[in-house]
């Protein structure tokens, strides 16, 4: 038997990671890449361990393998995402009051006119691109209205987004083109935060420069982090959601017709498609405390993946995990990680993921995918699409 090869550079992995994966949880549940000096935990049981057990799986170099990404400072980027207590203590306290079930349940009816304002002339000529038109718009306009980015400056701030997050085959960091709308992102925030200390306003970026935690402000830095990883976390992981769950729909069509035939049936579509296919596959952790892991001691500063899509995919936990089943019980799925660093934003994703599709449920009887026309991302955490060319039947 061939060796198992899993980098998370490899367009092959992109394309379909998930034999790979079930390789990995059977043969290598703690897999070694020795080129790209990392380990992997694949199996659910483990990913879960890891996720929960800080005094030895520490954020604080950061949550991806990129060299500009890597490192005591990757907070700069990464934020709390690249942080362990106490620091992720008080960030996470300060920013957490944005995210509450209440503030964010009270974005649905502002949501769905975003979703409104894309989709109907998307709709009207029969035929768009998913990502582009629809799925790659909404969740950037959501997230720009909490952060308080004008209309007219979201359009550039999704392509600046996409420039970061892309990944030219054979290299293995952020492209020139990347570094450069980083710059722009950075310099755009400044100026931001410039703006609302002069002219405060309800939104996001005020309330970051006047919340404190135990008398202690965020630092510009901070804040300017925080949006900055807004950006990709609350943004693209979002879109390439969307893109999954609408793809993985028309690849099962008996799943298909469920939501299609009880609205209601939403929820279950959404949950599913974080469990088979979610956006974040991998995230990065370092070894701050030795640990014996499956019978092989991993020092003080080795470097382990925590890979989320194969847990989710661990025929140990989930009975048929390659099938696509919208009636299956979802409620072991790490999507959102686990633990002190649960994501911040899973609430509001899976609220815009709920009624982007919502309201196409409204619209549409049917849809078709061009599988010619459709590319995926190449990116070494996030998953998904981007062109998913749509032909709709409407109502």
């Amino acid at each position: 038997m061939t060796a198992i090869e899993f980098s998370p550079y490899d367009y092959r992995i992109h394309e379909d990671p998930y034999p790979t994966y079930a390789r990995m949880r059977a043969e290598a549940p703690l897999y070694r890449n020795d080129e790209f000096d990392f380990w992997a935990l694949s199996r659910h049981e483990d990913v879960v361990a890891a996720f929960r057990n800080l005094d030895v799986f520490s954020n604080a170099n950061g949550v991806s393998l990129d060299p500009s990404a890597y490192g005591p400072h990757a907070h700069r980027t990464m934020s709390l995402l690249a942080t362990d207590p106490p620091v992720h203590t008080r960030m996470r306290s300060i920013v957490s009051k944005t995210f509450t079930p209440k503030k964010i349940g009270a974005l649905e009816g502002r949501i769905r006119e975003i979703t409104l304002e894309h989709l109907e002339p998307a709709l009207d000529g029969g035929s768009f691109d998913f990502i582009d038109d629809l799925a790659g718009r909404v969740p950037m306009d959501v997230i720009s209205e909490l952060v308080g980015v004008p209309t007219a400056d979201r359009a550039e701030l999704r392509r600046l987004a996409d420039l970061l997050v892309h990944r030219e085959e054979g290299t293995y960091d952020v492209t020139p083109a990347g570094f450069e709308a980083a710059i722009a992102l950075f310099a755009y925030y400044d100026e931001l935060m410039r703006d609302r200390r002069a002219n405060p306003r309800d939104d996001l970026t005020t309330e970051l420069l006047t919340t404190d935690y135990d008398g202690e402000r965020l630092t510009d830095e901070e804040i300017n982090a925080f949006l900055f990883l807004l950006v990709v976390a609350g943004n693209e992981t979002t879109t390439k959601l969307l893109g999954n769950a609408w793809f993985w729909a028309w690849t099962n069509p008996d799943e298909r017709a469920k939501p299609f035939a009880d609205p209601a049936r939403v929820h279950d579509w959404v949950e599913e498609t974080l469990r088979y296919d979610g956006s974040t596959q991998m995230v990065l952790r370092t070894v701050k405390s030795p640990i014996e892991v499956h019978g092989t001691e991993l020092g003080v500063g080795e470097r382990v993946f925590l890979v989320i899509g194969s847990a989710n995919r661990d025929e140990r936990v989930f009975d048929r995990p390659g099938d696509y089943d919208l009636d299956r019980v979802t409620s072991d799925l790490l999507a959102f990680g686990s633990g002190r660093h649960f994501c911040l934003g899973a609430l509001l994703a899976r609220l815009e993921t709920r009624v982007v599709l919502d309201e196409l449920l409204r619209r549409v009887t049917d849809y078709d995918i061009d599988p010619e026309g459709a590319r995926r991302v190449h990116s070494a955490n996030v998953r998904g699409f981007a062109h998913l060319p749509t032909t709709v039947v409407p109502r």
